[in-house]
């Protein structure tokens, strides 16, 4: 891992509890992770960083939608 990626936990969804790591240079304050285990099987599940700096979900995505 290099300076500009660090480590995050994400919290609820389909993927909670699972650690990734995320560019800390990256102006989108989000990730989308190609998941099998959400509502869309090969679509991704959408995180996003809260006020406090934590990771929770927001929805999943559709193989199409991104």
């Amino acid at each position: 891992m290099d300076e500009a990626t660090t480590e995050v936990e994400l919290h609820g969804g389909p993927l909670d509890g699972w650690v990734v790591a995320v560019d800390t240079d990256d102006p989108d304050p989000w990730i989308a992770i190609i998941s099998d285990y959400g509502r869309h099987p090969g679509g991704r599940s959408l995180y996003e960083p809260d006020a406090t700096g934590r990771w929770g979900w927001v929805r999943d995505l559709r193989p199409e939608e991104i």
